[in-house]
């Protein structure tokens, strides 16, 4: 067989024996199957059965590419190992090994007969992480949050988290429409800048609140009900015009009660659903309600198994009656009443259920209050947390029950009370009572919340009283955290100017006295007002300290004794009013020539205190009532006996509605002789006066006895002056009075929670108040001008040197053909160079003196601005005396710098 032939055989046995082989190879799978279709032919060849492939083993791992990382650091996140077999498929966990760690951005495997090689580019490092575009939310609001900073790996899924954080910051602020574009930008040294280009798009507010399915209320009125508004002029102001997922179900819960309040019991929100428009600017929301039926109060009852608690007397004092509509706020708060009134008795946790049988045919809703039996509870501990400053027995003096009392819920409401009124926590403090030991135990868990109590403050401003002022001070409220008060201050303006120091300690020793005192000086200039001209009349400069202590008699009242001594030095300007070496009454007015000269003052005085109010520093109910006297006269130059009251109580009117009504009177009784026989026994600086702003809709020491003077004579008929008695010829000097009294009403007005953000807290107000009761000084009348000679009003002449006056004598004509004489009604002037200087004619009248009340309406608003507190008030005098002066408008205002 020659060579070609041989190599075709070859072929054909080779063929014949794959084929054979696989015909072998498939036969045991169709002997398996047993059930197994007869065979095909088919005439297309069949290919060659490939072998399995056989397991590698790795030789060498080689890591390639790395800068920073080390390569068995790379390495101890594969789980590749030299000797290892290995496949196609543990090369590919090895690339999700390497994809997990997030540490590069490009990274490959080759293999060349079991050397492996890893090729890795490694992720760049953060240079710096940059935020632009963010105005509305500052960077301290948003670096917090986001997690890539500085020096770290940087990863796209990092970089896309934040996005996302930063997108949410922006919801929460109400701005839906915000976009984050992340920017890297490339660095030497594989380093990058991150840079979030942030467009923080308007604000998303709520365009619409839509409500489906209410008939017996209008739409405004439960959108008057709900926390969120919409957007409308009349909203400007407000914070809750943006959309707020929180505020929708909160505004769900408002409704319902809403309606269970008006006897819907069977009220229920369907959907609400909040749509955001296409530019994401604006949300739609929709209320679909069901009111159902109106219900009627039906049977009420009480059942108790406490002692104390006796039904037949609870069920009297019941707010509810048979046929009232249904209130399930009334119910509420009668539940709370009665846990209330089960807590004076000792019961802190009694068991108050309100049983429910609702008839939908009578449609009326009957209620049993069932009085569970507990036991009578006792103070088993008291905890105070949260008080970083003061001392824990700053806090704890305050409880009105001790560790081992029987508990008492009025005693755990009036220590609230007056740890809200020392101002050293944040408002609305609560004492939380928890379960102790034993079921007839309670612990008492104060958690308190410090705020600043320092303060340290350079202001300047304006005032309608005041003009310029400027103002340094520094005080702390709790000193030492001891609740001790330290204060210190400088006050300068146009017309006042002091300076004082003061300490207080409220508990001497740990004991419940208190030990205070101050030294001050005082400068004041007293003034009136022409038109809008302020003239100063007298200096009065005031040196000198207090001492005073405090002793409680009851929960409720405590009494005050002080002393002080006074050094009191009243002047005139010299050159204005002092003629001759003395004080001329003739220009100063004989009331003012009283009152000047030194004098000292030692008082002992004392004040009885009631006060039972909720808060002493912004009251909502309770009432005060202090009655004072102070006698001068242990020594000194001043002897009197000074007597004061004052009494006030607040409502609380309901929808958070507050009402003041306050009154306040005194009278002060000589004991030491007039400084002249024609004044009044009582110095001009030791008298009462009334005006603003004690009372609104008069001026500074407005209202009250005054002498007022009217100049601008006209003399053209020598003999029948004209007085001016218009506004513009008016000196009007304030003499103050023995008695005054003073009242108000004021009713605080609730806004929306916009406005309250901005610190705005209006209110409507009734003054009303009269000062009275000295002797009439002499005035100076147009009588005092008329020449007694010819009976004509004429100027005076008078004497710089010796204050004497004399009448100016008239210039005359002489008819030269008939030789008469003829009044020119013109008078000399009087010679300067001679020493004499003239006097126009004037009047004075007493005005103002009457008891009758002075009453004033009108509105106001306290507004806490960034430049610092701010108060406007516009009143209209209803009733006023001649003489009296009126003011519809002022303001106060001060900034800090």
């Amino acid at each position: 067989m020659n060579g070609v032939a041989s190599q075709k055989f070859s072929a054909r046995t080779r063929l014949t024996a794959v084929l054979l082989t696989g015909s072998m190879l498939a036969w045991p799978v169709a002997a398996l199957a047993q059930v197994a279709p007869p065979p095909v032919t088919s005439t297309l060849p069949v290919p060659p059965t490939e072998a399995a492939p056989t397991a590698a083993t790795i030789k060498t791992i080689t890591v390639v590419g790395n800068q920073r990382l080390e390569a068995q650091t790379i390495l101890s996140y594969l789980r590749l190992r030299v000797g290892q077999p290995y496949d196609r498929s543990v090369l590919d966990q090895a690339l999700k090994d390497l994809a997990s760690t997030e540490l590069f951005k490009d990274y490959q495997i080759s293999d060349d007969n079991g050397a492996l090689t890893i090729q890795v580019t490694e992720n760049p490092v953060i240079n710096r992480v940059i935020l632009e575009g963010n105005k509305r939310l500052k960077e301290d609001k948003i670096r917090p949050e986001i997690k890539l900073a500085p020096r770290q790996i940087f990863t796209r899924s990092k970089v896309r988290a934040d996005v996302a954080r930063i997108i949410e910051l922006y919801k929460r602020q109400g701005r839906f429409a915000a976009t984050v574009d992340p920017k890297m930008v490339q660095l030497d040294q594989n380093r990058v800048d991150v840079v979030f280009e942030i467009d923080e798009g308007p604000k998303s507010k709520v365009r619409q609140i839509n409500i489906i399915g209410n008939e017996q209320f209008s739409d405004g009125e439960l959108r008057g009900e709900m926390a969120t508004k919409q957007a409308s002029l009349g909203n400007l102001l407000s914070s809750n015009t943006t959309y707020d997922p929180d505020r929708l179900a909160y505004d769900q819960q408002k409704l319902r009660l809403f309606y269970l309040q008006h006897g819907y019991a069977d009220f229920r929100v369907i959907s609400a659903v909040a749509e955001l428009t296409s530019n994401k600017q604006d949300f739609i929301i929709t209320y679909v309600v069901e009111e159902g039926e109106r219900y009627k109060f039906g049977d009420i009852d009480v059942k108790s198994q406490l002692r104390d608690f006796k039904p037949e007397t609870l069920k009297r004092l019941l707010p509810m009656k048979t046929g009232d509509w249904y209130d399930a706020k009334l119910v509420e708060d009668t539940v709370e009443s009665l846990s209330e009134t089960a807590g004076l008795f000792g019961y802190a946790f009694a068991d108050i259920n309100p049983e429910f049988r609702r008839d939908p045919e009578t449609r009326t809703m009957a209620i049993t209050f069932d009085v569970g039996e507990s036991p009578r509870t006792y103070v088993e501990r008291i905890d105070v947390n949260g008080n970083t400053l003061t001392h824990d027995k700053v806090v704890r003096r305050e409880f009105r029950l001790n560790e081992g009392d029987a508990f008492n819920s009025f005693g755990v409401k009036r220590t609230e009370n007056r740890l809200n009124s020392l101002g050293y926590f944040q408002d609305k403090l609560e004492i939380e009572r928890k379960e102790g030991s034993t079921p007839d135990r309670i612990i008492l868990e104060t958690n308190v919340e410090e705020k600043p109590t320092g303060e340290l403050s350079l202001s300047a401003g304006f005032s309608s009283i005041e003009n310029f002022l400027l103002q340094a001070s520094i005080r702390q409220r709790n000193f030492r955290g001891l609740g001790q008060q330290l204060q210190a201050s400088v006050n300068y303006s146009s017309y006042s100017k002091s300076v004082e120091l003061g300490f207080t300690e409220p508990y001497l020793f740990d004991r419940n006295i208190s030990l205070g005192g101050s030294i001050y000086r005082r400068d004041l200039n007293s003034f009136n007002f022409i038109n809008n001209n302020r003239q100063t009349t007298f200096q009065q400069i005031t040196t000198g300290f207090q001492v005073n202590m405090g002793v409680p008699l009851t929960e409720f009242m405590s009494v005050f004794g002080r002393y002080s001594l006074n050094l009191d030095d009243v002047t005139l300007d010299k050159n204005l009013y002092y003629f001759g070496g003395n004080c001329d009454p003739l220009v100063a007015g004989r009331y003012l020539c009283d009152a000047i000269g030194k004098r000292t003052t030692s008082l002992v005085g004392y004040t009885i205190a009631y006060d039972d109010r909720d808060n002493r520093l912004r009251p909502t109910r309770g009432q005060s009532f202090t009655l004072g006297q102070d006698f001068a006269g242990l020594g000194g130059s001043v002897r009197y006996v000074r007597t004061t009251a004052t009494a006030s109580k607040h409502f609380n009117l309901g929808s958070k509605f507050i009402l003041n009504i306050s009154a306040e009177g005194g009278y002060i009784y000589p004991l030491g002789d007039a400084p002249s026989p024609t004044s009044d026994k009582v110095r001009l600086t030791d008298r009462f006066f009334l005006g603003e702003p004690q009372l609104r809709g008069f001026d500074i020491r407005g209202v009250g006895p005054r002498v007022v003077r009217y100049g601008n004579v006209d003399l053209t008929d020598p003999m029948n002056p004209i007085l001016d008695t218009s506004d513009n010829a008016r000196v009007d000097d304030a003499l103050g009075g023995r008695a005054y009294y003073k009242g108000r009403f004021e009713v605080d007005i609730p806004l929306g929670s916009g406005a309250k953000e901005l610190g705005l807290r209006p209110s409507v107000f009734l003054d009303f108040g009269s000062v009275w009761g000295v002797k009439r000084p002499t005035l100076t009348t147009l009588a005092d001008f008329r020449d007694p000679a010819d009976g004509i009003t004429k100027y005076l002449c008078r004497n710089a040197s010796t204050g004497a006056t004399t009448f100016a004598s008239q210039t005359v004509v002489t008819d030269t053909t008939t030789g008469v004489v003829t009044p020119t009604g013109q008078y000399t002037t009087c010679d300067a160079t001679n020493g004499f200087t003239p006097l126009a004619p004037f009047e004075e009248r007493y005005l103002g003196d009457s008891w009758k009340p002075r009453v004033a309406i009108g509105a106001g608003v306290n507004w806490n601005s960034p430049f610092g507190p701010f108060r406007i008030d516009f009143a209209y005098a209803l009733r006023k005396e001649e003489g009296d002066d009126t003011k519809r408008f002022s303001f106060n205002v001060g900034t800090q710098f």
